[in-house]
Formats: C-alpha cells, sequence, structure tokens
C-alpha cells in the first residue's frame, strides 16, 4: 500500500512551514503529499493559511519524484473554469504528478466570513455535480464546450493549451455514502476519511456496484484513505501523546485514527491494505516536527 502524507493548509501554515515539509516529503520516500483548501479553521483562532494554488506551483517547481494535490478542493469558492485551467497548468509543471482533488464545499464558517454561498445539502450537491461535468468536459474535450446548467454557463470555452496528459489530471472525489454517485461517474480516485476498516469495507462494497451501474469496472477507481496518525517512536511517546488528546487508544482507534509505534502502525496499515485500501494520506498536524517525520519515515515508510 502507498504512504503518503496529508497536512491541513489552513493550520498555520505559511512559506517557510510549506517548503521544510515539501522538501521533507520529498526526500523520506512518501509517495505523495496532500493538503486541505480552507480559508480557516471550523473554530477560531484563524491561524496562517497558505493559499492552496499558490503553494502547489512552488511544489511542482522545486520536487521531482511525489504526487500531489488538493484534498479537496471546494467548488463552493472556486469556480470550475479557473480550477480546471490552473490545475492543468500545474500538472503540466511537474510533469504529471498533481491529483485534482474536488469536493462540494462544508466548512460554514470560512463561507459566512469571506461572502461564499454554501447553500443547502441539495443545492450543493446539485452544484457540485454541475463542476464535475464542467471541470471533465474541459479537461477531456479537445472540442469547444458549450454547456448551460443552474450554476455554470459555457459557450464555445476551450482550454488552452490543452493538458500534457490525456484527460488531464486525475480527479480525486472524497467523501462517504452520499458522494459516492459522483466518484463513481467522475473519479479516478475515491477518497474516504476517518472511517474505521468496517465502515470502509460497506463504503467501498457500494462503490463497487455503482461503478458496475455506471458501465465502469472496479479498477478504473483507486480507492485511498485520510486519517490522523498518533505515532510514537516508543510506547512512552505514544502515551504521552495520547494524554494530550485526552482520548484512548482504543477510542481513536475505533474512529479509524492509527495510534502506536512502528509495528503496530504497520500492523494497522496491513489491516487497511488487506480491506482494499490502496493508498493512505497520513495527516501531520504539528507543522514543525520534521524530527518526527523522519522517525516515522524511517520506520514505516522506507522499509
Amino acid at each position: 500500500m502507498e504512504i503518503a502524507l496529508m497536512i491541513e493548509g489552513q493550520n498555520g501554515l505559511n512559506w517557510e512551514r510549506w517548503k521544510r515539509i515539501v522538501l521533507a516529503v520529498e526526500e523520506l520516500g512518501f509517495v505523495g503529499l496532500y493538503r486541505s483548501d480552507h480559508f480557516t479553521n471550523p473554530q477560531a483562532p484563524d491561524l496562517d493559511a497558505l493559499e492552496l494554488w499558490v503553494s502547489l506551483t512552488w511544489l511542482a517547481s522545486n520536487t521531482k519524484r511525489i504526487e500531489f494535490g488538493p484534498l479537496v478542493s471546494p467548488v463552493s469558492f472556486r469556480h470550475p473554469v479557473w480550477t480546471a485551467k490552473v490545475a492543468t497548468a500545474i500538472d503540466d509543471l511537474s510533469n504529471g504528478r498533481l491529483q485534482l482533488g474536488l469536493g462540494a464545499g462544508w466548512q460554514e464558517r470560512e463561507h459566512t466570513h469571506y461572502g461564499f454561498d454554501l447553500l443547502d445539502i441539495p443545492q450543493r450537491k446539485a452544484r457540485f455535480q454541475e463542476a464535475l461535468d464542467v471541470v471533465t468536459h474541459l479537461l477531456h474535450s479537445d472540442e469547444p464546450v458549450t454547456f448551460n446548467g443552474t450554476y455554470y454557463h459555457l459557450q464555445e470555452a476551450t482550454l488552452m493549451p490543452r493538458p500534457q496528459r490525456a484527460g488531464g489530471p486525475p480527479i480525486v472525489i472524497g467523501g462517504g455514502k452520499s458522494i459516492l454517485p459522483f466518484a463513481a461517474r467522475y473519479a479516478n480516485e475515491w477518497n474516504v476519511a476517518f472511517v474505521p476498516v468496517s465502515k470502509f469495507v460497506t463504503l467501498n462494497t457500494h462503490l463497487d456496484q455503482l461503478l458496475e451501474k455506471e458501465g465502469r469496472h472496479p479498477r478504473d477507481v483507486r480507492r485511498s484513505l485520510m486519517t490522523k496518525v498518533v505515532f510514537g517512536r516508543d510506547e512512552q511517546e505514544v502515551q504521552h501523546k495520547l494524554q494530550s488528546s485526552g482520548k484512548t487508544a482504543e477510542a481513536l482507534q475505533s474512529a479509524g485514527i492509527l495510534v502506536g509505534t512502528a509495528p503496530e502502525i504497520k500492523a494497522q496499515l496491513d489491516h487497511l491494505s488487506s480491506a482494499g485500501v490502496q493508498r493512505v494520506m497520513l495527516q501531520w498536524l504539528d507543522l514543525d516536527d520534521i524530527s518526527g517525520l523522519e522517525a516515522m519515515a524511517e520506520s514505516i515508510v522506507s522499509e
């Protein structure tokens, strides 16, 4: 199973931290680096939140190996035409390493603070489907695109230059049961966050069924999981982190979070792999703990 890293871009990310993390992930052997796309956290205080696409442009120019992308970029405050155009340019700049994660949007606080319409859930889903139609038409069609929806309108629109990769960057769609129909129709990869193995298996099976209805093969869509990791070099460090969180290892693991020393984390990863997870994105919240990241990579990723 492939092991990537995921960080929260609104959780204090600035240029100094971003550059340090990017170069560490490139060197340490992780298959990729992903980050959220938010203006702020759901609750105060507001912290540094380095702009997503500018940060990914720097990554594309300063790495050679790792895959990367948003996990995920909301269409609620990013117009799909701009997203398709910027994503294609960055994918070309990186020689085809961008994974285009797209979502409907969910965080009320940032939409209220910055003046974007989140919409109610049915409208949000309808807008998301239109945005996916717009993005996929622009990426896949060499001919001008006309699209007349409720939320988006295109008249003989072209995406130029055309993507160097046929079809442009692969689309990643994240979410649970209600999002699976979108993944079955549009996604190259389905990602789900913070679910235990039993729930992942149920969702994964349901996605297979939906893919069959869409005339697609299960192999057409990669399956990935994003989850937090509580890693310690030894048991004492694990217990210290658990005490700081105020939760037991059992409680965290029941929520799909990985907890333990290297052998314990490896066993949990093997369990996920057996359940059908092909790539795991380990959420790393301490943006300054590069030594901890190095220790985890050395004991889990490189072996």
